[in-house]
């Protein structure tokens, strides 16, 4: 029988509706987005150029703050470095700063040896207390070998790619860890240099089965000797008495097979973990699906300077969004 002849006759879900209650404010968050409004500090005006150095070798021309700016820019208007550069330099000339502007390949050498700055590290958001943090990671595209002999001889052969970990703070949102690895790399083997990256307190910490196991229970707990770990266990899981340390996993072993998986989701709020494939949608849609630089020291500063400016972007303004009512279908 076709798939739509007994549509009638199925239990029917209904798409849940939010309401954005901020639209206003979001709204103006909206248009600084995309707001062309620079400004130079003193200080940024007096550090533009690299100190002297004192050990053996060249002497650079450009500090790291010169060299994330002008990167920075690029990826938020979606330009190549020769674009970037052209971009900062006409800014700084209707700005009347007679800067220098770091040219295509300084940036592209400097890329590989930036080191991320206090202030780039620095949260929009500052929480108040211990954070729930959702933790996943999402494959980014890299032009390599394989796509070369693709475009030039038509060979088949197999696409590299990147892998992007993600730690997201579930009440604003904010990108609060992040590293960048290979496509080998298992996600629960990165999970501690992503958890060293978080001074905050967890109260909880979700994740979706692919960190299941006793090491991603013993670094969180590691970390935070009082987090709720909440990650669904294997379909064939089973509990284990003499277990200390993964308590927390035998107790949702047990809730799954007396009330069910989605009770459990329900219960444990396991639902949260959906902010961060949206804070990973939030990376592909603004910065892009694949990574433009071609060294990987190059693509790990990439992807920094990425999470740098979702995280500017999202302190521009956030919606607040509250679930609407829908009311029951009528019963024949």
């Amino acid at each position: 029988m076709p798939h739509k002849h007994n549509a009638a006759r199925r239990h029917h879900i209904g798409k849940m509706k939010f309401r954005v209650t901020n639209w206003a404010e979001y709204e103006a968050g909206l248009r600084r987005r995309g707001s062309l409004t620079l400004w130079v500090t003193p200080e940024a005006l007096i550090g533009w150029a690299a100190p002297r150095r004192k050990t053996r070798g060249g002497q650079p021309r450009y500090c790291d703050l010169a060299i994330e700016t002008t990167l920075m820019l690029g990826m938020v208007f979606g330009l190549r470095l020769r674009q970037s550069e052209g971009l900062l330099s006409s800014v700084l000339d209707m700005m009347g700063l007679g800067l220098p502007v770091p040219d295509h390949t300084t940036l592209s050498r400097r890329a590989r040896t930036w080191e991320p700055s206090a202030r780039s590290n620095d949260q929009q958001h500052v929480a108040d207390g211990p954070v729930h943090v959702l933790v996943d990671s999402t494959g980014l595209q890299i032009y390599g070998a394989g796509q070369w002999l693709e475009e030039k001889h038509g060979a088949n052969s197999r696409r590299g790619w990147r892998k992007l970990h993600l730690a997201v703070d579930a009440d604003s949102g904010e990108i609060i860890a992040h590293s960048l690895t290979n496509q080998e790399v298992g996600d629960a083997s990165k999970l501690e240099p992503l958890l060293d990256q978080i001074d905050e307190e967890i109260d909880q910490f979700t994740a979706d089965g692919a960190y299941d196991g006793t090491p991603t229970y013993d670094a969180v707990l590691l970390h935070s000797p009082g987090a709720r770990v909440v990650i669904p266990p294997r379909s064939n899981a089973v509990e284990r008495p003499n277990a200390q340390a993964c308590c927390q996993r035998d107790d949702h072993i047990a809730s799954m097979q007396i009330d069910g998986r989605l009770t459990w989701q329900t219960s444990t709020g396991y639902g949260k973990r959906a902010l961060v494939e949206t804070a990973m949608g939030r990376y592909k849609g603004a910065i892009g699906p694949r990574l433009r630089a071609r060294s990987f020291r190059a693509q790990q500063t990439e992807a920094t300077i990425g999470v740098t400016i979702l995280n500017r972007m999202l302190a521009c303004g956030r919606p607040k969004s509250v679930r609407c009512e829908t009311s029951a279908p009528a019963t024949k």
